[in-house]
């Protein structure tokens, strides 16, 4: 699935491929740096602040391609980079969603939150992956066939990560972006992860469709780790929103993974439209070792293929960051003690 490029729209998918000198200066300067933590775990704040010396050393033409990504509302929606530099051995791929206790050297957390903080603020919420900063994306026996990080054996649907607020709604404190960083790939090198841009997707929706979807006729429900881990299994609902806003010439979208009730049948037969438009006009990336995406979370949607999980230690195994621009707008929910946690 790839885009069709023209000529009058802006381009939605930035590449940047770091040359061999510049992979290896990285490498270097970030196996020299400790374990990243949080709270009692480490200063953190220090670290970023070493991650970003070292991240600034690169050519300004690479840095600035990262940093106008972040900045800017007219730029592509996913950044695709290559030749990162990579730990020089890993322990086997965590069963558990959890970090591996096996991880001797930190090259790959290094690149990820270097990444995050030319971005922004990498930030954790208690109610997903026990609030840590670094997410360990897995594939999980039980959570296989679930619409969550743990799954594999099904299409994760294309969704926006989301954050269950008290207000109802979830897009408000959700992260601006997504860096999602490969340490290995899937058995079979198979696993696709896909990026839908909203301004692709409304270029092909009808009128009709764009329209309804603009309106507040959708409820979106919890992420999943919410469901499992706080509700007990009950499905929490959003108050009614639309899953489009903003002017046409940078829309943001909004699309739960967990599930999307829509109120009557136009609305259900425009949220059929929305999820086949994001098939049609999505990017589509296998990642290797080495390789991150940089997502923008509310310019476009993201999925992952089905693939296979053997269990045997050598299944895929992501890393990812979640990173806001401004934390001021979520201040209500920090956690006392921690700057980062939410």
């Amino acid at each position: 699935m790839t885009a069709p490029a023209t000529a009058a729209r802006p381009a939605t998918l930035l590449t940047i491929d770091l040359p061999d000198p510049v992979r290896d200066a990285l490498g270097e300067q970030l196996a020299a740096l400790p374990r990243p933590g949080h709270g009692p775990a480490g200063d953190i704040d220090r670290l970023m602040t070493r991650y970003l010396q070292t991240f600034a050393r690169m050519p300004a033409s690479l840095l600035q391609q990262i940093l106008d990504f972040g900045r800017h509302a007219d730029t592509p929606g996913v950044g695709y980079l290559r030749n990162a530099p990579v730990d020089p051995s890993l322990p086997p791929t965590p069963g558990d969603g959890g970090p591996s206790s096996g991880k001797a050297t930190f090259v790959a957390e290094g690149v990820l939150l270097g990444l995050s903080g030319l971005l922004g603020e990498p930030v954790g919420f208690a109610t997903e992956k026990n609030g840590r900063l670094v997410h360990d994306v897995v594939p999980v026996a039980t959570g296989a066939t679930t619409q969550t990080n743990q799954g594999s054996s099904v299409f994760l649907n294309f969704h926006n990560d989301i954050v269950h607020d008290a207000s109802g709604r979830y897009d408000l404190a959700s992260p601006d972006f997504l860096v999602l960083s490969c340490l290995r790939a899937d058995h079979d090198g198979v696993a696709g992860t896909y990026y839908a841009d909203a301004r692709d997707i409304c270029h092909v929706l009808d009128a009709e469709s764009l329209e309804i979807l603009r309106s507040p006729l959708f409820r979106m429900n919890a992420p999943g780790s919410y469901v499992r881990d706080v509700a007990g299994g009950t499905e929490v609902y959003s108050e009614l929103v639309p899953m489009i806003g903003g002017p046409d010439s940078c829309p943001e979208v909004s699309a739960a993974a967990n599930g999307i009730r829509a109120h009557g049948a136009p609305a259900r037969a425009a949220l059929d439209r929305l999820q086949q438009a994001c098939r049609e006009v999505a990017h589509e990336v296998f990642l290797r070792p080495g390789e991150a995406l940089l997502i923008n979370n509310r310019k476009g949607l993201h999925a992952r293929s089905s693939f296979t999980a053997r269990y045997d230690g050598r299944d895929r195994w992501l890393q990812r960051t979640y990173v806001r621009r401004d934390q001021w707008p979520i201040r209500h929910r920090a956690v006392p003690g921690s700057r980062r946690l939410h």
